[in-house]
């Protein structure tokens, strides 16, 4: 589980927000739970390196906040329209048993051991997340599927998905699917046999006049 290092704000107006980022440092909040909205900040760059690694919505985090952690799962990232640099984050207390919505990504492992791959076929993913309803400690940091063995024609559905207890996705009433592994959109034509080739390149070439007809056409002419 990854940790982040925050600090309390007391920002009062749109200059000290402005004052801080220009600091480094990105204001957050944290709610949910039966504790009171709490302001904090973080510091820009160990934040940005955390959302390069990927996953960061789905993920919880450790928030370390005056020698005191607490789980927490970061819900909102607001960037700047121009620089496209985070601005504020949100972070989602967890409490044990309360249910909430979240986007999981899919991930598909043993691409090299797959039968419908190694014959040239296609891994057609429809759903890269695939968004689910689950207590919040129970929330899993990808939806993993094997392609191991898996060939040309499988198609992989949600009910096909091992889930935890308690975790169901918000589609329900459906068997939607996630991925398929088709055959190759294009497919190679065979080589012609050498001897129908060579009948071809034949076929196509005027065969050259001998010498009695190129000099009986030139006695015509004149």
């Amino acid at each position: 589980m990854n940790s982040l290092e925050v600090n309390t704000r007391e920002t009062k107006s749109k200059g000290d927000v402005r004052s801080l980022r220009l600091a480094g440092n990105i204001p957050g909040i944290i709610y949910g739970g039966p504790e009171q909205n709490q302001k904090v900040t973080v510091l820009k760059k160990t934040l940005k390196s955390l959302i390069e690694k990927g996953s960061f919505l789905s993920n919880i985090i450790t928030l370390n906040l005056n020698g005191k952690p607490q789980n927490v799962l970061p819900r909102e990232i607001i960037y700047n329209v121009v620089s496209d640099e985070p601005i504020h984050i949100d972070f989602l207390r967890i409490v044990p048993g309360v249910k909430i919505r979240i986007e999981v990504p899919v991930e598909f492992i043993n691409h090299e051991t797959s039968l419908g791959l190694k014959r040239g076929g296609v891994l057609n993913i429809v759903r890269r997340k695939i968004e689910l309803k689950c207590p919040s400690e129970k929330i899993p940091s990808a939806i993993t599927i094997d392609l191991d063995g898996v060939d040309i024609g499988k198609s992989f559905k949600i009910s096909s998905i091992k889930l935890e207890e308690g975790v169901t996705p918000t589609i329900i009433g459906r068997d939607f699917v996630i991925a398929t592994l088709a055959a190759p959109t294009v497919m190679k034509e065979p080589e012609k046999p050498a001897e129908a080739a060579e009948d071809a390149a034949a076929d196509g070439k005027e065969a050259a006049p001998a010498d009695g007809d190129v000099k009986k056409v030139a006695e015509e002419k004149k």
